[in-house]
Order: structure tokens, then C-alpha cells, then sequence
């Protein structure tokens, strides 16, 4: 069986656990809540609830790329130990951070220039960088090498559709995804916008429903419409900012409507939260499609 090393950072969510249980290597991605850092990783020093209503109370939260020292100390240590590895980034359409590590690795290579590391644009956040992450893992498990993992990742990670859908439009705002004016009469109106991952692996806004509950139906819809007829997704992953209630409601609803075998649900980690705000809903799924292909057909 390979066993080279698979990396990731904290932008990718999914049960402490599983971890764990795969010898998952995770490198934080720093935030700060009202000025206080935490550089940690998983939780390590405030609760999911308590980072949530504290951003509901008003707390303002920001997160930094990593730095390529990080990741040129980190190569480095791979590669004189001659170890193999993939460092799966945090999409290059939400931060620098996969242009930090490609210079790190650039760098490394004028030392050490047969180093077995790769380092994957995952084009994917949250729950969609965990479900690569488990991908990347089965395909260790079949004993492919890291460099045919590396190469089936870049590959397969192009059918991997998210979809979003957001409680607090000034998040967006924020963001600089949405006017003051658009965010605010949304607000009121209680329009819930459905965002999904593009090809490049941004943010984009497509679709604004009214209430949550539209929302959380308009989510499956887009599933069953995705995939091949008489197929379902093996595995969905479905991340939430402290609403865990509205993430079992679309687990249910996506069960019966496309039978997929297994349905992983966690909160969202503290770095993407910050920008999508409390009460959010992302759910990532192998479709029978690639996002350029999704987004033709439908958009």
C-alpha cells in the first residue's frame, strides 16, 4: 500500500475524526475574532457555538492566507526526510494561499528538485475540500502512488458542484459579493440567495429564493437535476454555521430524493464561516458533470 502523506489546511471541514482515523496532517489557517488571534486548529480554543454568536452579537471576525514560510519550512522537512506528499490548498479563487505554497515549492525544488511533493489547487472550500480529502484518501488505500493520486485528483476534483445558501446577506456584502442596498432589501424580504463553487473555484451568485425552507429545496433540486439518470452521489457532505437542525432537513430531503449511500454532516470551520456569517448552509456532491458542463446546461 502507498503511504505518502496527505496534507490540508483549516479551511477544510469535516468531523475531527476523521482525522484522526486517516493520519490526516492539518496546518491552521490563522483568524481573528475582535482582534484576538487564534492560530490553532480545529476548535482548539472557542466552541462552534461560541464563535457563532459571537459573530451574531456583532463580533467581527477576519482570516489571513498562510504564510509560504509555513509552507517552505514544511517542504523542506518532506524532502530531506525524502517523504512524499499532497498538500491540498484552499481554492485559488477564495485565497492567495495555493500561489504561497506553489512559490514554497518553486523554491524548494532549486534544493531539492526530485522531491515527491505536490501541491493541488483544490478549487473547492469546506465541506467540498473534505470530500476531495476523502477521495485523495480512498485512492491511497487502492494503492495508487502520490503522484497518480495527485493527477486523478486534478482530474476528478472538476465534478465536485457546491451549493450555498446564506441566512445574513450582509455577509456578502462584506464580502463585496452584494450592494448595501441589495443586502438590506433582501434582508427584509428574507431572500435567500443560492451561491455555488464556479469553475475556477470562486464564489458566484446564481439563484435567490425567499425562506430557508425554498432554499433548502431549491439545494436538492439542483442535486437531482446533476446527476446521470438512474445514479445518486455515494457521498454528500453538508457543512453549517451553527444550524445544525437546517443541515439534518437537507440531509433528509437529499436521501429521498437521490438515495445517496452516505450523508456526512459537521459544522463549518471559523475561516469560511467569518465570510458567509451564521445560520449558512453548504453541501458539496460528485456530480455526473463537470462545473464548466453545469454551468452551461443550466446557467
Amino acid at each position: 500500500m502507498s503511504s505518502f502523506s496527505i496534507v490540508v489546511d483549516t479551511s477544510c471541514d469535516l468531523p475531527q475524526e476523521f482525522f484522526t482515523e486517516y493520519g490526516i496532517e492539518i496546518i491552521p489557517m490563522p483568524f481573528d475574532l475582535d482582534g484576538m488571534p487564534h492560530e490553532m486548529g480545529y476548535w482548539q480554543n472557542i466552541s462552534p457555538k461560541d464563535y457563532y454568536d459571537a459573530l451574531r452579537n456583532g463580533s467581527i471576525a477576519t482570516t489571513s492566507q498562510i504564510n509560504p514560510i509555513v509552507y517552505t519550512m514544511m517542504f523542506t522537512e518532506y524532502a530531506k526526510q525524502e517523504k512524499e506528499a499532497i498538500f491540498m490548498i484552499l481554492s485559488s479563487g477564495l485565497s492567495a494561499t495555493y500561489h504561497n505554497a506553489v512559490v514554497a515549492l518553486e523554491e524548494v525544488k532549486e534544493s531539492y528538485p526530485d522531491c515527491g511533493i505536490f501541491v493541488l489547487d483544490t478549487i473547492n472550500a469546506t465541506c467540498g475540500f473534505g470530500l476531495l480529502m476523502l477521495m485523495a484518501v480512498e485512492k491511497r488505500e487502492e494503492g495508487l502512488s502520490a503522484r497518480e493520486t495527485f493527477e486523478w485528483l486534478e482530474a476528478r476534483k472538476h465534478y465536485l458542484i457546491g451549493l450555498f445558501t446564506v441566512d445574513d446577506l450582509m455577509y456578502l456584502h462584506r464580502g463585496g459579493r452584494l450592494s448595501k442596498l441589495s443586502a438590506i432589501a433582501g434582508s427584509v424580504l428574507n431572500i435567500k440567495p443560492l451561491l455555488n463553487l464556479a469553475p475556477d473555484g470562486s464564489l458566484a451568485l446564481k439563484e435567490k429564493v425567499r425562506g430557508r425552507t425554498a432554499a433548502i429545496e431549491m439545494i436538492t433540486s439542483q442535486v437531482v437535476r446533476s446527476m446521470a439518470p438512474g445514479t445518486s452521489p455515494d457521498t454528500i457532505v453538508i457543512c453549517h454555521t451553527d444550524c445544525s437542525e437546517y443541515a439534518q432537513t437537507l440531509a433528509d430531503m437529499l436521501e429521498a430524493a437521490v438515495g445517496v449511500r452516505r450523508v456526512i454532516i459537521a459544522p463549518m470551520g471559523p475561516v469560511i464561516g467569518a465570510h458567509i456569517g451564521p445560520g449558512s448552509l453548504t453541501m458539496i456532491f460528485e456530480a455526473g458533470m463537470t462545473r464548466t458542463e453545469y454551468e452551461e446546461r443550466f446557467y
